[in-house]
């Protein structure tokens, strides 16, 4: 859309858009916004009113609470007075995609700074106006009022259809915490009435004039080849219609249950295929997988010299599995595409990316293709919100009517990119005293391709397009080392060729396998020194913030020291674990206590107690903030218990709930969340941080119960009864 377009749609609602700049050249259409100006983030209509442009997206974090509190504060009005669009290609900057807890860290601070040079500006048109220094101004309630007393004059008053034509300045003063009266206060999320009443908008909820249902034929097995296609198996079904581009297969209705049908009842031809290892021998596979390159992700001292001295080593192999994004409701998008363009509504984390890609793969002009924003039933990492939107714009294109495609649950489940598996081999050297002297990770994960060449669409193969950019698996190699005072370290990530299934980010990618690895192998070491797990860390950390967060672990917990576990013997034993971890070794402090239960016939662990300890610095919403790591705590209890993708030599089988189980209700232990909050430090995001200590301190709390060092995700029955028998 065009600087005119914008602007005129909402004048006609009744507001003014503060204008911004398209390159030069740029015809009208769907272009892509700078994000290099003011005027990109904000507009302000003539009674005040704010409404904020966001490229990045609220998926179920408090965003949209949070960013209205930070230009509000900034601004100086209140938040309800602040309108919020978000993840329209159109009509917002290009902030990147949603992901890797940046939400609020990176994309919230570049609208903080936005609204901090437009407050500048506005004070300057006011200066300017009453003809006085710009120093004698303040903003307050939606207005420029004058620090000596006296009326002030609105912000609309002030814009008046004018332009600020400011770019962003990165050195605009910013309000003082210690001033702070919206910013670090729990408002409530404006979405949560519509989606607790049942009248959120979701993408599913999305229909256009003469749409049309689809849904896609799989193969039955993956890289099988569609042969055949009897069109008459469906002719009974009124309006059904096919669509075939190559080995990708579709049928589509004007009744969504007709395209139900219409898919069960569709007779095809496929060749057979089988290129998968089988999920029994995954970890050999990984292990065997030719490497791409080996990248060292830390290297301190000399650890090849204090290894070669020989003396006390210990080692340790840590697997992590593949794992799916088990979204709670399955995955859709609704597209139409004609006249070489169009419009796709979308729940995809990174909608100016995903234009990208799909004006690439269909051949198509990016500015003739507008993506909107719409909240989807699941997100956290690419699940298949990518794929389905891309298959909806595919198909509307051949049909050239609006389509509307909904995923299945054996799509969700079997055909989502998937959390790729982990491999981790871990080493170190400790002297006479137990003193860590050497340490060196060896992790084994996928080659991390990002965008424009990562993760490749389903359907973008299937129809032999050139592959789409999709997600890429993530920062995996993150965390592989220690955060503990040791002299010679050495991690090295071996990226690998191949990996079974398709792979994506999901939630905290890599993270949680590794600090799975690295935090239980300090607790061995501590066990094996005779040491008190959380004593044997705080020696070893000097960062105050660290200190506090597992002091206060410690503290939540009653933690008395012990260097040896209570009586192992009973039918229900009980245990205790610890964990800690700063976020990709740059971000959030998290620690991390567990009180388990273990039932030693049937093998079944049950996570009792939960505390934590949080600092990400200065939290713009506190109540966001908890939900969030309580949200990360339980999802990474199901990760670590139940969660694991099973595929035979031809396709995944665990597709569905009963397969794929989840942590449920009665299973939600008691969570203690401390937050620690510091104003005067940057916000760091907490969509993934409390993820990643979970499954080490539960390890470390079955190990204290029962003796058994579980270094294989998830702790199922089976493996626990298996770990038991073969500790006899």
């Amino acid at each position: 859309m065009s600087t005119i377009a914008r602007r005129s749609f909402f004048q006609g609602a009744g507001g003014l858009i503060v204008a911004f700049t398209l390159p030069r050249g740029a015809e009208a259409g769907p272009a892509t916004v700078e994000a290099e100006s003011v005027d990109a983030y904000l507009a302000i209509a003539p009674d005040g009113d704010v409404t904020v442009y966001a490229g990045k997206v609220d998926l179920g974090t408090g965003a949209r609470a949070a960013i209205r509190q930070i230009v509000a504060e900034e601004l100086g009005m209140r938040p309800e007075r602040i309108a919020l669009i978000e993840g329209d290609t159109s009509l917002t900057p290009n902030q990147g995609g949603t992901g890797g807890s940046s939400g609020i860290m990176a994309g919230g601070m570049q609208i903080r700074q936005a609204a901090a040079t437009a407050r500048q500006g506005l004070i300057s048109l006011a200066a300017a106006r009453l003809k006085q220094p710009a120093e004698g101004f303040d903003t307050a309630d939606g207005a420029v009022i004058p620090r000596s007393g006296g009326p002030g004059i609105g912000f609309g008053a002030l814009v008046n259809g004018g332009r600020f034509d400011l770019a962003v300045d990165k050195n605009a003063k910013l309000k003082n915490p210690d001033d702070y009266t919206i910013v670090g206060k729990s408002l409530p999320r404006p979405d949560l009435p519509a989606k607790l009443t049942g009248r959120h908008d979701y993408v599913q909820d999305i229909r256009v004039d003469g749409m049309l249902h689809a849904r896609v034929i799989r193969a039955p097995a993956i890289g099988a080849n569609l042969r055949d296609v009897d069109t008459a198996s469906i002719a009974h079904i009124p309006g059904a219609r096919i669509v075939r581009v190559k080995d990708f297969l579709a049928v589509a209705a004007p009744r969504e249950w007709d395209a139900v049908r219409a898919m069960r009842a569709l007779r095809a031809t496929w060749g057979e295929a089988a290129t998968l290892p089988g999920s029994e021998s995954l970890f050999d596979t990984v292990r065997n997988t030719p490497v791409a390159r080996v990248e060292t992700i830390r290297n301190t001292g000399d650890t090849a010299a204090v290894f070669a001295r020989g003396g006390r080593v210990m080692t340790a192999s840590y697997h992590w599995p593949i794992q799916s994004h088990a979204s709670m409701g399955p995955s859709c998008a609704v597209a139409d595409i004609r006249g070489g363009g169009g419009t796709v509504w979308t729940a995809s984390q990174g909608t100016h990316r995903l234009r990208q890609t799909i004006a690439q793969l269909l051949g198509l002009e990016a500015a003739k293709l507008r993506l909107i924003y719409k909240d989807g039933s699941g997100s956290y990492g690419g699940n298949g919100n990518d794929d389905v939107a891309f298959e909806a714009a595919l198909i509307s294109r051949e049909l050239a009517r609006p389509v509307r495609v909904q995923w299945m649950r054996e799509d969700e489940h079997g055909w989502d990119p998937k959390g790729p598996p982990q491999l981790l081999d871990l080493r170190a050297a400790l002297d006479a005293s137990g003193e860590v002297v050497a340490w060196e990770t060896v992790a084994m994960v996928p080659q991390n391709n990002p965008a424009p060449t990562g993760t490749p669409l389903i359907a973008a193969v299937a129809a032999g397009l050139v592959d789409g950019s999709g997600m890429s698996s993530g920062l995996t190699s993150l965390n592989t080392d220690p955060p503990y005072l040791i002299a010679n370290v050495r991690a090295d990530v071996k990226w690998l060729t191949a990996t079974p299934l398709r792979p994506s980010a999901l939630r905290a990618p890599g993270k949680i396998g590794n600090v799975f690895a690295v935090e239980s192998f300090i607790d061995e070491i501590a066990a094996t020194s005779h040491v008190d797990p959380l004593e044997f860390r705080l020696r070893r950390l000097k960062d105050p913030r660290a200190v506090a967060v597992l002091t206060r672990v410690g503290q939540m917990m009653a933690w008395k020291p012990r260097a040896v576990p209570p009586n192992r013997n009973g039918t229900v034993l009980r245990g205790r674990g610890v964990s800690y971890m700063r976020y990709k070794q740059a971000e959030n402090y998290v620690a991390m206590g567990m009180e388990v239960e273990v039932e030693r016939n049937s093998g079944r662990v049950r996570v009792t107690r939960v505390v934590c300890a949080h600092d990400c610095g200065l939290m713009i919403n506190p109540d966001a903030v908890r939900s969030q790591v309580e949200g990360s705590i339980i999802q990474t209890i199901s990760r670590t218990l139940l969660e694991e993708v099973k595929f035979d030599r031809s396709r995944v089988t665990t597709n569905d709930w009963s397969s794929y189980p989840i942590l449920a209700f009665p299973d939600v232990p008691n969570l203690e969340i401390a937050l620690i909050d510091r104003p005067h430090e940057r916000p760091l995001g907490v969509g993934e941080a409390s993820t990643a200590p979970v499954a080490a301190a539960l390890g470390n709390a079955v190990f204290d119960a029962t003796g058994l060092r579980l270094r294989e995700a998830p702790f199922t029955p089976a493996r626990v009864k298996a770990a038991f028998a073969a500790s006899v």
